[in-house]
């Protein structure tokens, strides 16, 4: 295992056998190599930097039925919203005050807003805080929807393909969405200029290490900025409310691997992270992570964005967060940095 993980190191990448190798029969001994390294690099590319991003979950609906997420369309139990113009620019403000340099505006792919009305907030924003890096997250749109966005300011984009297998993507999906659909999105921001950002679910249902292999390959070959995973934590009111959560041990070996694959991507400590165990985003800097990603959002509503159980930090305001994290980051000897944290490539 040793040397498949130096050859990763080496290659940034392996075979898919080999993938599947390293996922199947790695041992503690084996995660604790792979995190020295890909710490080693981290540290190579970032030094002891953590860069922030400030979340603004700004609407809950969503018309999507995917069946491990807590705010799909047929879960009735929902208290639905939608932040105003005027909130969004609020959590904006606050969030510049407490150094925030990224605001991330992610929600639920509502119909509500139209591509004039994420124009409108989009520009709003960059007006506000020119100095600021804007990324959104609103799930699947056309090419043209994406580049008006981008004219408009954006200047990141986070989705997250969930699955690279066909039969897997079926599993987890509604027949409404397909995996192609969500590749094509992916390579149609990386086309137009974006920071684009993929990942999934660790230990989602009928996941397995031949799925995981997939993945890894996927992302190697999409060559995103940013890479996000987190364990898959079940909520209760979907399909797979009986599932067991995924695992945070291997969640973090693939924070490793992954930080070894693009030595300088931007790979964020996740809240599902942090919600599977007190000290969890520490785990993921120390593997390899280098993001962190504190909420902005009203404390009023943040309850309601609940796509799994136990979501922590729901009730701490911004500025709690805020320093929490830091406080917690500089106890592992990680600094806090207020700069936006750009994607930088290889030379």
């Amino acid at each position: 295992m040793k040397s498949l993980i130096d050859t990763l190191e080496i290659k940034g990448t392996l075979s898919k056998e080999e993938f599947v190798e390293l996922l199947s029969g790695y041992t503690e001994e084996d995660t604790e190599y792979a995190r020295e390294k890909a710490a080693k690099t981290a540290n190579q590319y970032f030094d002891n930097k953590v860069y922030t991003r400030g979340l603004i979950e700004f609407t809950n609906y969503c018309k999507n039925d995917c069946y491990y997420c807590g705010i799909r369309r047929s879960n009735t139990n929902v208290v639905r919203y939608r932040l105003s113009d005027e909130d969004i620019l609020s959590c904006c403000e606050q969030g510049y005050e407490l150094g925030f340099r990224t605001f991330v505006l992610q929600g639920g792919e509502d119909l509500r807003y139209s591509d004039e009305d994420m124009i409108r907030i989009i520009s709003s924003i960059k007006k506000n805080y020119p100095d600021c890096a804007l990324t959104l997250s609103i799930g699947e749109k056309s090419y043209d929807s994406y580049l008006a966005f981008y004219k408009a300011g954006a200047d990141r984009y986070l989705l997250r393909h969930e699955t690279a297998n066909e039969e897997h993507y079926r599993k987890l999906h509604p027949a409404s969405l397909s995996l192609q659909v969500r590749k094509q999105c992916l390579r149609d921001l990386k086309a137009i200029g974006y920071q684009v950002g993929t990942g999934f679910m660790v230990g989602s249902p009928y996941q397995t290490a031949d799925n995981l292999a997939e993945d890894l390959l996927f992302i190697k070959e999409l060559s995103p900025a940013m890479v996000g995973i987190g364990p898959y934590l079940p909520h209760h009111d979907t399909p797979f409310a009986e599932e067991k959560q995924g695992s945070m041990e291997l969640t973090l070996f693939l924070i490793s691997i992954l930080r070894l694959m693009i030595p300088n991507a931007l790979i964020p400590a996740t809240t599902a992270l942090g919600t599977i165990h007190p000290l969890g985003r520490e785990k993921g800097i120390m593997s390899g992570a280098n993001v962190v990603m504190p909420n902005l959002s009203p404390v009023s509503v943040r309850k309601q964005y609940e796509l799994y159980d136990n979501k922590i930090c729901t009730g701490e305001e911004a500025a709690e967060c805020r320093f929490c994290l830091q406080n917690r980051m500089h106890q592992i000897g990680y600094e806090i940095v207020t700069a936006r944290g750009d994607f930088v490539p290889l030379q």
